[in-house]
């Protein structure tokens, strides 16, 4: 091979994991300028010249953010493979790379979920995703459907490999909530975990990225980390420079921090009252959440191992359950089965709830037996919940009851708490996002069954902060009657 056609294929330390990996579907991202692009490129070209006939498709949302990022530029298939194409072992035609062993490279998008059709034949051998945040659900579980290999002889260096799937992604979009709970939650950082075959039966894994991890960005355009620092948003600084998948750009409950609200399980003490809230679904999910109230100050850990302070009257959620099938779709249970799944969750408990509260369109009629009536008949009985959202006329919203709660004390010690083993809630109440026509409120096209459930059993214990008040320094018109009993406080 002459020097015209030597191709420069390095890939850093990190890139190098993702590439060499026995896990059959991968998620590499996290920071910005982690090295994603040129990470799916040197595997594209890598695996077509080493596997005759491979069919590799790589896909972007948009085509001409697909067509900017990896074709042209310097760094792009053309530049990559311009010796290549000289010497005739490559060929680009439209969005298509040609290699002489019968190989190619597709370029793809899918701008709505309509698109997707457009693939309903294809055999895909490698699928290729960039930017797996800015895709639907629905358009990921149609692609690696697509994703099937017959008649192809791999090398043995790469038997059980393929196919494949290479994804990258940064926190955020309307693929967030997804793509976290498919891949980040609920696994160790670099574990390679069989999905049972609803979920594709592939070798799945999660390799993180940073911007440290591509010495090439900082090299390259040295003033790139400190344009992420001026993004403008906390947020979107946590989610792009730090890959932060804990942080969403806009939510809602912008206060929520898992080393605050999410703890390792406890045994509650049995004085502590206990109480049910649920949010009924069938189509959607139904959330049900059992809550224990702090009758004193408690010590527990957080979801890092560190202590962290429980006030009296902090509510800890120490069980739920969540009717989906996957995220936000219901299990389309009746009612009388949900209520039996109930009681099968308490048979064990020494306390059981004191009250339960629904929300009150479980309680409608509509010509027959509502929803809590036939929860009632299998003796598990609910009442109405509030299901005031936002604050009007002079009466309290729901929403602020629980970002009340969430903010805590003036000690800093929040007064609503998770077990880690509540996963849904952990999943979905930091992704919700305001409502654009109503700022106030949440956007209720999210996955809000969780956060529905959290406001009723919020709003049927009103707390209000109480600010720290020394009452040896009066700060009011009384102060010449309350200041004789001052003595009383010194220590």
């Amino acid at each position: 091979m002459s020097l015209s056609a030597e191709l420069n294929l390095d890939l850093h330390d990190k890139q190098g994991i993702a590439f060499d990996t026995e896990a059959t579907e991968v998620l590499y991202g996290g920071a910005a300028g982690g090295g994603k692009s040129h990470l799916m490129r040197v595997a594209a070209i890598v695996w077509c010249a080493a596997i005759p006939g491979l069919q590799v498709y790589l896909f972007r949302r948009i085509r001409d953010d697909l067509i900017k990022n990896h074709m042209e530029g310097p760094k792009g298939f053309r530049s990559m493979l311009a010796g290549w194409s000289l010497c005739d072992f490559v060929k680009i035609v439209d969005d298509e790379i040609r290699f002489w062993n019968g190989s190619k490279i597709y370029l793809c998008h899918c701008k709505d979920e309509k698109d997707i059709y457009k693939y309903q034949g294809a055999e895909i051998h490698v699928l290729l995703v960039d930017e797996l945040t800015h895709f639907t659900e629905t358009m990921y579980r149609f692609l690696r459907n697509r994703v099937r290999m017959v008649g192809v002889q791999l090398p043995s260096n790469y038997a059980g490999k393929f196919p494949r799937i290479l994804a990258g992604a940064n926190p955020g979009n309307i693929g967030h909530l997804w793509v976290k709970a498919t891949f980040v939650d609920g696994t160790n950082t670099y574990e390679q975990r069989r999905m049972p075959p609803e979920e594709g039966g592939m070798l799945r894994q999660f390799i993180p990225a940073l911007l440290e991890d591509n010495p090439s960005m900082g090299a390259d355009d040295p003033g790139y980390e400190m344009r992420l620092h001026g993004l403008g948003s906390q947020a979107l600084v946590e989610a792009m420079r730090y890959g932060n998948w804990d942080v969403v750009e806009g939510a809602f409950f912008d206060c929520w921090d898992p080393k605050r609200h999410v703890i390792r399980p406890f045994n509650v003490p049995d004085a502590w009252l206990r109480f049910m809230s649920g949010d009924w679904g069938s189509a959607a999910p139904f959330s049900f959440g059992w809550w224990a109230v702090a009758s004193d100050p408690h010590r527990v850990e957080n979801k890092d191992g560190k202590t962290i302070t429980l006030p009296r009257g902090c509510m800890v959620r120490y069980r739920e359950w969540y009717g989906a099938s996957k995220p936000n779709v219901g299990l389309k249970l009746h009612a009388d089965k949900v209520a039996q799944g109930i009681k099968e969750r308490e048979a064990k408990d020494t306390v059981k709830p004191t009250y339960r509260v629904l929300d009150p369109a479980a309680f409608a009629e509509d010509g027959g037996e509502s929803i809590a009536q036939a929860m009632a008949r299998e003796k598990v009985a609910f009442r109405p919940a509030d299901n005031a959202r936002v604050q009007g006329r002079g009466a309290m919203g729901g929403w602020d009851q629980l970002r009340g709660r969430l903010v805590g004390d003036d000690d800093g010690n929040p007064m609503i708490v998770t077990f880690s083993t509540c996963h849904d809630s952990i999943r979905t109440i930091p992704a919700l996002q305001h409502d654009d026509a109503r700022p106030e409120d949440v956007d209720t096209d999210g996955e809000d069954h969780a956060g529905d459930e959290w406001r009723y059993g919020c709003m049927s214990r009103p707390w209000v902060r109480k600010p720290k008040v020394d009452p040896r320094k009066p700060s009011d018109a009384y102060s010449r009657m309350t200041a004789p009993h001052a003595e009383t406080w010194r220590a």
